[in-house]
């Protein structure tokens, strides 16, 4: 699904409700490692305006305390979950019994391990910050095509539980504006891509405020979108995302809120130091985690 160049001028979640649409119509069945089915399309992609609007979908109340925990977990560079657990669960089904995760994105954000040769050709291994090195190109050479990171570690994610959905994104400097296009192996449409969404807007509002930019557009690309349904049998039918997706396409969406960030460097913003305002939203409609 490729709505085109005109996305960008979207100022509401009618993108997103076109994804689910797309899914609905055009997905084929298929099995999952979760044991449940989907219905699946490949390589879907939609875009939003981030200047119209912080893209927090409307059409359903969604849980933004735990998107901005999240977030701010995963710039920390924490591999544990012993702080994100304080104020979120979302996390726990994943982490071993002792509370660290085997592929954590932030981990690789903030220490991702790089190998080179030394002087006398030996191999190294040293820890890259790539959001240090994002925001050091955009102070310094914002017309970079470089301004890359990525969580896809091939050592670890091939042996990993979960490894990591949303993979890599980059950011585009042009009219003043900075962009980010994220690209993900793995996309639930009912439940992680909302927050995929509202995630990544937040943290291109944070780095454009850091570095004295406008907001441009996001840009997601989702090479597996799928919406988990029952089995053919019928059984598996608690996971079924379908009905729950079929209502929120009924609502209208009303709109969209504003976030306001302090004026605070961005390695010191905490959790306080967000706002949003005017959220206004339909009920929460519950679908369950396929674990």
């Amino acid at each position: 699904m490729d709505p085109g160049p005109a996305a960008c001028r979207i100022a509401d979640v009618k993108a997103y409700l076109d994804l689910v649409r797309h899914v609905l119509e055009h997905g084929e069945r298929k099995s999952s490692r979760t044991g449940v089915d989907t219905l699946s399309c490949f390589s879907a992609h939609y875009q939003v305006d981030l200047a119209q609007g912080f893209p927090l979908l409307t059409t359903k109340k969604m849980l933004w305390s735990s998107v901005l925990r999240e977030l701010l977990w995963y710039l920390s560079g924490d591999d544990h979950i012993r702080n994100l657990r304080e104020h979120t669960k979302i996390w726990d089904a994943w982490a071993d019994d002792d509370g660290n995760l085997d592929t954590a994105y932030g981990h690789y954000w903030r220490h991702f391990p790089s190998a080179s040769r030394d002087e006398r050709g030996q191999w190294r291994v040293k820890e890259i910050d790539q959001i240090g090195n994002v925001l050091n190109c955009l102070r310094n050479d914002p017309n970079s095509r470089r301004m890359v990171v990525t969580a896809w570690e091939p050592g670890n994610a091939w042996g990993s539980k979960l490894p990591p959905c949303h993979y890599t994104y980059a950011f585009h400097v042009q009219g003043g504006k900075l962009n980010c296009h994220l690209t993900q192996r793995s996309g639930d449409v009912a439940l992680g891509i909302p927050f995929n969404l509202a995630a990544y807007a937040t943290l291109t509002q944070m780095l454009a405020q850091e570095v004295g930019l406008g907001l441009g557009c996001f840009s997601h690309t989702i090479v597996d979108a799928h919406i988990y349904c029952a089995k053919a049998d019928g059984s598996m039918s608690e996971y079924c995302h379908i009905e729950g997706m079929k209502k929120q396409l009924l609502r209208e969406p009303t709109a969209l809120p504003k976030l306001h960030i302090a004026d605070v460097p961005f390695e010191e913003l905490t959790f306080e130091d967000f706002r949003l305002e005017g959220y206004v939203h339909q009920p929460a409609i519950r679908f369950a985690v396929a674990v």
